[in-house]
Protein backbone atom coordinates (compact mmCIF):
# COMPACT_ATOMS: atom_id res chain seq x y z
CA UNK A 1 0.00 0.00 0.00
CA UNK A 2 1.07 3.73 -0.87
CA UNK A 3 2.49 5.53 2.07
CA UNK A 4 -0.19 8.48 3.08
CA UNK A 5 0.53 11.87 1.71
CA UNK A 6 2.24 14.65 4.15
CA UNK A 7 -1.45 16.37 3.90
CA UNK A 8 -3.11 13.29 5.60
CA UNK A 9 -0.05 12.66 8.07
CA UNK A 10 -0.88 16.76 9.02
CA UNK A 11 -4.16 16.24 9.50
CA UNK A 12 -3.70 12.73 11.95
CA UNK A 13 -0.73 14.59 13.67
CA UNK A 14 -3.92 17.10 14.16
CA UNK A 15 -6.39 14.75 15.63
CA UNK A 16 -3.49 13.14 17.31
CA UNK A 17 -2.76 16.41 18.91
CA UNK A 18 -5.48 18.66 20.40
CA UNK A 19 -4.84 21.84 21.13
CA UNK A 20 -3.37 23.05 24.60
CA UNK A 21 -5.21 26.39 24.65
CA UNK A 22 -8.27 24.93 26.72
CA UNK A 23 -5.87 23.61 29.56
CA UNK A 24 -4.20 27.14 29.48
CA UNK A 25 -7.35 29.01 29.66
CA UNK A 26 -8.49 26.94 33.04
CA UNK A 27 -5.43 27.47 34.21
CA UNK A 28 -5.44 31.32 33.79
CA UNK A 29 -8.63 31.23 34.88
CA UNK A 30 -7.67 29.21 38.49
CA UNK A 31 -4.96 31.14 38.50
CA UNK A 32 -7.05 34.31 39.30
CA UNK A 33 -9.84 32.90 41.14
CA UNK A 34 -6.93 31.53 43.80
CA UNK A 35 -4.76 34.52 43.47
CA UNK A 36 -8.26 36.53 44.60
CA UNK A 37 -9.35 34.14 47.29
CA UNK A 38 -5.87 34.29 48.85
CA UNK A 39 -5.57 38.27 48.55
CA UNK A 40 -6.31 38.72 52.13
CA UNK A 41 -3.26 37.16 53.26
CA UNK A 42 -1.02 39.54 50.92
CA UNK A 43 -2.40 42.75 52.13
CA UNK A 44 -4.10 41.15 55.89
CA UNK A 45 -2.29 44.33 58.01
CA UNK A 46 -3.40 46.86 56.08
CA UNK A 47 -6.90 45.66 55.47
CA UNK A 48 -7.44 44.87 59.16
CA UNK A 49 -6.16 48.85 59.86
CA UNK A 50 -8.20 50.36 57.02
CA UNK A 51 -12.07 48.25 57.79
CA UNK A 52 -11.30 48.72 61.79
CA UNK A 53 -10.61 44.87 62.59
CA UNK A 54 -7.73 42.54 64.74
CA UNK A 55 -5.59 40.93 62.10
CA UNK A 56 -7.44 37.52 63.54
CA UNK A 57 -10.62 38.65 62.44
CA UNK A 58 -9.85 39.81 58.88
CA UNK A 59 -8.47 36.34 58.71
CA UNK A 60 -11.92 35.38 58.44
CA UNK A 61 -12.53 37.59 54.80
CA UNK A 62 -10.91 33.53 53.70
CA UNK A 63 -12.81 31.76 55.71
CA UNK A 64 -15.68 33.47 54.33
CA UNK A 65 -15.18 32.39 50.95
CA UNK A 66 -15.07 29.14 51.64
CA UNK A 67 -18.38 29.04 53.63
CA UNK A 68 -20.03 29.82 50.54
CA UNK A 69 -17.76 27.58 48.35
CA UNK A 70 -18.68 24.36 50.59
CA UNK A 71 -22.32 25.29 49.96
CA UNK A 72 -22.14 25.59 46.37
CA UNK A 73 -20.35 22.53 45.62
CA UNK A 74 -21.95 19.77 46.40
CA UNK A 75 -25.51 22.28 45.21
CA UNK A 76 -24.90 24.18 42.30
CA UNK A 77 -25.10 21.02 39.74
CA UNK A 78 -27.50 19.25 41.24
CA UNK A 79 -29.75 22.94 40.49
CA UNK A 80 -28.34 23.20 37.37
CA UNK A 81 -28.02 19.42 35.72
CA UNK A 82 -28.29 20.22 32.32
CA UNK A 83 -26.50 23.46 31.99
CA UNK A 84 -23.79 23.52 29.52
CA UNK A 85 -20.41 23.72 31.73
CA UNK A 86 -18.67 26.22 29.91
CA UNK A 87 -21.57 28.81 29.98
CA UNK A 88 -21.13 27.82 33.76
CA UNK A 89 -17.73 28.28 34.11
CA UNK A 90 -18.04 31.87 32.56
CA UNK A 91 -20.82 32.60 34.67
CA UNK A 92 -18.54 31.78 37.48
CA UNK A 93 -15.62 33.73 36.28
CA UNK A 94 -17.98 36.80 36.11
CA UNK A 95 -19.07 36.54 39.48
CA UNK A 96 -15.85 36.12 40.55
CA UNK A 97 -14.64 39.69 39.10
CA UNK A 98 -17.86 41.42 40.46
CA UNK A 99 -16.75 40.00 43.75
CA UNK A 100 -13.10 41.58 43.62
CA UNK A 101 -14.78 44.59 42.98
CA UNK A 102 -17.48 44.42 46.01
CA UNK A 103 -14.17 44.32 48.42
CA UNK A 104 -12.40 46.80 46.48
CA UNK A 105 -15.05 49.69 47.36
CA UNK A 106 -16.45 48.10 50.55
CA UNK A 107 -16.63 50.29 53.57
CA UNK A 108 -16.68 48.27 56.34
CA UNK A 109 -16.26 44.65 56.91
CA UNK A 110 -19.86 43.52 56.48
CA UNK A 111 -19.57 44.61 52.33
CA UNK A 112 -16.28 42.36 52.76
CA UNK A 113 -17.87 39.67 53.91
CA UNK A 114 -20.62 39.87 51.12
CA UNK A 115 -17.59 40.36 48.37
CA UNK A 116 -16.22 37.32 49.53
CA UNK A 117 -19.47 34.92 49.84
CA UNK A 118 -19.44 35.42 46.20
CA UNK A 119 -16.21 34.91 45.55
CA UNK A 120 -16.59 31.64 47.29
CA UNK A 121 -19.71 30.41 45.55
CA UNK A 122 -17.07 31.52 41.92
CA UNK A 123 -14.59 29.49 43.08
CA UNK A 124 -16.25 26.19 44.21
CA UNK A 125 -18.42 26.28 41.19
CA UNK A 126 -15.20 26.76 38.70
CA UNK A 127 -13.14 23.86 40.72
CA UNK A 128 -16.55 21.45 40.18
CA UNK A 129 -16.60 21.97 36.73
CA UNK A 130 -12.68 22.83 35.32
CA UNK A 131 -11.43 19.44 35.56
CA UNK A 132 -14.20 17.85 33.76
CA UNK A 133 -14.34 20.36 31.79
CA UNK A 134 -10.60 19.88 30.77
CA UNK A 135 -10.64 16.19 30.58
CA UNK A 136 -13.56 16.51 27.82
CA UNK A 137 -12.08 19.36 25.54
CA UNK A 138 -8.68 17.51 25.66
CA UNK A 139 -9.98 13.89 25.42
CA UNK A 140 -9.69 11.89 27.95
CA UNK A 141 -6.11 13.34 29.61
CA UNK A 142 -6.58 13.36 33.03
CA UNK A 143 -3.17 13.72 34.41
CA UNK A 144 -2.35 17.05 32.11
CA UNK A 145 -5.46 18.59 32.97
CA UNK A 146 -5.01 17.91 36.65
CA UNK A 147 -1.50 19.45 36.62
CA UNK A 148 -2.74 22.27 34.15
CA UNK A 149 -5.31 23.34 36.39
CA UNK A 150 -2.95 22.81 39.16
CA UNK A 151 -0.31 24.88 37.72
CA UNK A 152 -2.69 27.71 38.29
CA UNK A 153 -2.49 27.53 41.23
CA UNK A 154 1.18 27.47 41.50
CA UNK A 155 1.07 30.21 39.44
CA UNK A 156 -1.52 33.01 41.32
CA UNK A 157 1.18 32.11 44.14
CA UNK A 158 4.23 32.42 42.78
CA UNK A 159 2.95 35.81 40.81
CA UNK A 160 -0.42 36.67 42.52
CA UNK A 161 0.35 36.99 45.97
CA UNK A 162 3.68 38.69 46.17
CA UNK A 163 2.52 40.89 43.55
CA UNK A 164 -0.74 41.54 44.98
CA UNK A 165 1.84 42.19 48.65
CA UNK A 166 3.34 45.01 46.63
CA UNK A 167 0.87 45.90 45.13
CA UNK A 168 -1.12 46.67 49.02
CA UNK A 169 2.46 48.13 50.10
CA UNK A 170 3.10 50.77 47.07
CA UNK A 171 -0.88 51.65 46.00
CA UNK A 172 -3.12 50.16 48.61
CA UNK A 173 -4.84 47.06 49.08
CA UNK A 174 -8.28 48.33 47.49
CA UNK A 175 -6.03 48.76 43.93
CA UNK A 176 -4.60 44.43 44.55
CA UNK A 177 -8.56 43.58 44.63
CA UNK A 178 -9.98 46.11 41.36
CA UNK A 179 -6.72 44.23 39.78
CA UNK A 180 -8.06 41.45 40.96
CA UNK A 181 -11.20 41.86 39.24
CA UNK A 182 -10.16 43.25 36.03
CA UNK A 183 -7.91 40.44 35.54
CA UNK A 184 -10.50 38.18 36.38
CA UNK A 185 -12.87 39.87 33.84
CA UNK A 186 -10.18 38.64 31.17
CA UNK A 187 -9.85 35.11 32.00
CA UNK A 188 -13.87 34.90 31.91
CA UNK A 189 -13.33 36.38 28.03
CA UNK A 190 -10.16 33.68 27.29
CA UNK A 191 -12.48 30.39 28.64
CA UNK A 192 -15.22 31.58 26.32
CA UNK A 193 -13.39 31.58 23.37
CA UNK A 194 -10.95 28.62 24.24
CA UNK A 195 -13.07 26.14 25.46
CA UNK A 196 -15.41 23.96 23.38
CA UNK A 197 -19.33 23.46 24.55
CA UNK A 198 -19.30 21.12 27.28
CA UNK A 199 -22.27 19.39 27.88
CA UNK A 200 -23.41 17.91 31.50
CA UNK A 201 -23.21 14.48 32.13
CA UNK A 202 -26.60 12.79 31.58
CA UNK A 203 -26.69 11.27 35.19
CA UNK A 204 -25.95 14.74 36.80
CA UNK A 205 -28.59 16.11 39.74
CA UNK A 206 -29.37 14.66 42.35
CA UNK A 207 -28.83 11.27 41.73
CA UNK A 208 -25.41 11.17 41.26
CA UNK A 209 -24.79 12.81 44.52
CA UNK A 210 -26.48 10.59 46.31
CA UNK A 211 -24.31 7.58 44.47
CA UNK A 212 -21.17 9.17 45.18
CA UNK A 213 -21.71 9.72 48.96
CA UNK A 214 -22.80 5.99 49.59
CA UNK A 215 -19.44 5.21 48.64
CA UNK A 216 -17.13 5.08 51.56
CA UNK A 217 -14.26 4.91 50.77
CA UNK A 218 -14.45 8.11 48.88
CA UNK A 219 -16.17 9.79 52.29
CA UNK A 220 -13.07 8.14 53.85
CA UNK A 221 -10.60 10.04 51.33
CA UNK A 222 -12.22 13.69 51.65
CA UNK A 223 -12.14 13.47 55.28
CA UNK A 224 -8.27 13.01 54.54
CA UNK A 225 -8.58 16.02 52.19
CA UNK A 226 -10.15 18.12 55.18
CA UNK A 227 -7.52 17.35 57.41
CA UNK A 228 -4.93 18.37 55.23
CA UNK A 229 -6.93 21.43 53.71
CA UNK A 230 -7.04 22.44 57.61
CA UNK A 231 -3.95 21.89 58.07
CA UNK A 232 -2.88 24.46 55.76
CA UNK A 233 -5.30 26.89 55.99
CA UNK A 234 -4.62 27.19 60.02
CA UNK A 235 -1.55 28.29 59.03
CA UNK A 236 -1.51 30.23 55.52
CA UNK A 237 -4.03 33.07 56.20
CA UNK A 238 -1.19 34.40 58.51
CA UNK A 239 2.18 33.81 56.84
CA UNK A 240 2.84 37.18 56.28
CA UNK A 241 2.82 37.91 60.16
CA UNK A 242 4.94 34.65 60.78
CA UNK A 243 7.79 35.86 58.81
CA UNK A 244 7.13 39.80 59.92
CA UNK A 245 7.90 38.10 62.96
CA UNK A 246 11.70 37.22 61.96
CA UNK A 247 12.27 39.48 59.20
CA UNK A 248 10.12 41.89 57.57
CA UNK A 249 12.10 42.89 54.90
CA UNK A 250 12.02 39.54 53.71
CA UNK A 251 8.03 39.24 53.58
CA UNK A 252 7.85 39.69 49.55
CA UNK A 253 10.99 37.33 48.55
CA UNK A 254 9.70 34.50 51.03
CA UNK A 255 6.28 34.72 49.81
CA UNK A 256 7.64 34.21 45.82
CA UNK A 257 9.32 31.51 47.65
CA UNK A 258 6.52 29.80 48.34
CA UNK A 259 5.00 30.19 44.96
CA UNK A 260 8.23 28.80 43.60
CA UNK A 261 8.21 25.89 45.93
CA UNK A 262 4.52 25.52 45.06
CA UNK A 263 5.79 25.13 40.81
CA UNK A 264 7.84 22.79 41.58
CA UNK A 265 5.23 20.87 43.89
CA UNK A 266 3.06 20.96 40.56
CA UNK A 267 5.37 19.54 38.46
CA UNK A 268 6.90 16.74 41.18
CA UNK A 269 3.05 15.61 40.99
CA UNK A 270 2.66 14.99 37.75
CA UNK A 271 5.61 12.90 37.46
CA UNK A 272 5.09 10.98 40.75
CA UNK A 273 1.08 10.73 40.18
CA UNK A 274 1.60 7.33 38.18
CA UNK A 275 1.97 5.86 42.10
CA UNK A 276 -0.97 7.65 43.19
CA UNK A 277 -1.48 5.98 46.92
CA UNK A 278 2.76 7.14 47.73
CA UNK A 279 1.84 10.93 46.17
CA UNK A 280 -1.40 10.88 48.42
CA UNK A 281 0.37 10.16 51.46
CA UNK A 282 3.49 12.28 50.46
CA UNK A 283 2.27 15.25 49.98
CA UNK A 284 0.17 15.83 53.44
CA UNK A 285 3.37 14.25 55.41
CA UNK A 286 5.93 17.17 53.94
CA UNK A 287 3.19 19.78 54.41
CA UNK A 288 3.14 18.58 58.33
CA UNK A 289 6.87 18.64 58.57
CA UNK A 290 7.30 22.05 56.57
CA UNK A 291 4.76 23.79 58.82
CA UNK A 292 6.50 22.44 62.15
CA UNK A 293 9.70 23.43 61.00
CA UNK A 294 8.27 27.06 60.04
CA UNK A 295 6.76 27.35 63.30
CA UNK A 296 10.13 26.93 65.22
CA UNK A 297 12.06 28.79 62.92
CA UNK A 298 14.16 31.75 64.21
CA UNK A 299 16.76 32.28 61.50
CA UNK A 300 15.34 33.31 58.05
CA UNK A 301 17.84 30.58 55.95
CA UNK A 302 15.60 27.80 57.93
CA UNK A 303 11.71 29.95 57.56
CA UNK A 304 12.92 30.16 53.66
CA UNK A 305 13.45 26.53 53.31
CA UNK A 306 10.56 25.91 55.14
CA UNK A 307 8.55 28.21 53.14
CA UNK A 308 9.65 26.50 50.04
CA UNK A 309 8.92 22.89 50.50
CA UNK A 310 5.48 24.47 52.29
CA UNK A 311 5.02 25.44 48.99
CA UNK A 312 6.18 22.45 47.24
CA UNK A 313 3.83 20.32 49.45
CA UNK A 314 0.85 21.85 49.71
CA UNK A 315 1.16 22.09 45.95
CA UNK A 316 0.81 18.78 45.36
CA UNK A 317 -2.30 18.48 47.21
CA UNK A 318 -5.12 19.74 44.36
CA UNK A 319 -3.32 17.28 41.80
CA UNK A 320 -3.27 14.37 44.43
CA UNK A 321 -6.73 14.99 45.53
CA UNK A 322 -8.64 15.14 42.27
CA UNK A 323 -6.79 12.38 40.68
CA UNK A 324 -7.38 10.32 44.03
CA UNK A 325 -11.02 11.10 44.04
CA UNK A 326 -11.90 10.61 40.33
CA UNK A 327 -9.98 7.13 40.29
CA UNK A 328 -12.09 6.10 43.50
CA UNK A 329 -15.28 7.18 41.59
CA UNK A 330 -14.63 6.51 38.53
CA UNK A 331 -18.17 6.52 37.38
CA UNK A 332 -19.35 9.54 38.79
CA UNK A 333 -16.48 12.33 38.42
CA UNK A 334 -18.40 15.31 38.91
CA UNK A 335 -20.09 14.48 42.07
CA UNK A 336 -16.77 13.41 43.55
CA UNK A 337 -15.03 16.53 42.24
CA UNK A 338 -17.83 18.00 44.02
CA UNK A 339 -17.05 16.63 47.27
CA UNK A 340 -13.17 17.12 46.90
CA UNK A 341 -14.31 20.84 46.53
CA UNK A 342 -16.45 20.86 49.58
CA UNK A 343 -14.24 19.17 51.61
CA UNK A 344 -11.40 21.76 50.88
CA UNK A 345 -14.00 24.36 51.68
CA UNK A 346 -15.20 23.27 55.00
CA UNK A 347 -11.77 23.09 56.23
CA UNK A 348 -10.67 26.06 54.59
CA UNK A 349 -13.81 27.27 56.89
CA UNK A 350 -12.82 25.64 59.90
CA UNK A 351 -8.71 26.21 59.61
CA UNK A 352 -8.66 30.07 58.84
CA UNK A 353 -11.02 30.42 61.80
CA UNK A 354 -9.09 28.14 64.12
CA UNK A 355 -5.66 29.63 63.18
CA UNK A 356 -7.57 33.37 63.36
CA UNK A 357 -8.56 32.55 67.30
CA UNK A 358 -5.24 31.06 67.97
CA UNK A 359 -3.40 33.83 66.74
CA UNK A 360 -5.72 36.39 68.86
CA UNK A 361 -4.96 33.92 71.91
CA UNK A 362 -1.66 32.49 71.85
CA UNK A 363 0.52 34.23 68.92
CA UNK A 364 1.30 33.18 65.67
CA UNK A 365 3.50 29.77 66.20
CA UNK A 366 0.03 27.67 67.30
CA UNK A 367 -1.84 27.80 64.23
CA UNK A 368 0.85 26.39 62.28
CA UNK A 369 1.83 23.59 65.33
CA UNK A 370 -2.17 22.68 64.83
CA UNK A 371 -1.70 22.59 60.98
CA UNK A 372 1.01 20.40 61.21
CA UNK A 373 -0.40 17.80 63.47
CA UNK A 374 -3.73 17.66 60.95
CA UNK A 375 -1.62 17.23 57.98
CA UNK A 376 0.57 14.51 58.79
CA UNK A 377 -2.49 12.86 59.93
CA UNK A 378 -3.97 13.06 56.72
CA UNK A 379 -0.63 11.74 55.15
CA UNK A 380 -1.24 8.43 57.69
CA UNK A 381 -4.64 8.51 56.14
CA UNK A 382 -4.12 8.30 52.89
CA UNK A 383 -1.13 5.66 53.71
CA UNK A 384 -4.24 3.30 54.59
CA UNK A 385 -6.37 3.76 52.13
CA UNK A 386 -6.24 1.81 49.05
CA UNK A 387 -7.16 2.81 45.75
CA UNK A 388 -8.46 0.95 42.50
CA UNK A 389 -5.68 0.09 39.75
CA UNK A 390 -5.81 1.42 36.14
Amino acid sequence: MASSSPHARTALDTVDRPSWTPIVALSAAMAMLVASEFLPASVLPALAADIGVSEGVAGLAVAATAIAGAITAPSIAVLLPRTDRRTMLVGLLAAGSVANLVVAAAPNFAVLLAGRLLLGVAIAGAWSFAFGAGVHAMGGRERAVSSGVAFGVSLATVVGVPVAAIVGDQIGWRAAFGGAAALTAVTAAGVARALPPVPAHPGAGIGMLREALRHRRLLAGAGCIVLVAFGNFAAYPYIRIATERIDPGATTWLLVAWGVGGVAGTVLAGVVAVRLRLLAALAPTLLGVSLLVAATASTVPVLTAAIVLWGLAFNMVPVATQLWVTRVESERVESAMSLQVTAFQVAITAGSAAGGALLDAYGVRWPFVVGAVAAVAAGLGFALLRIPAR
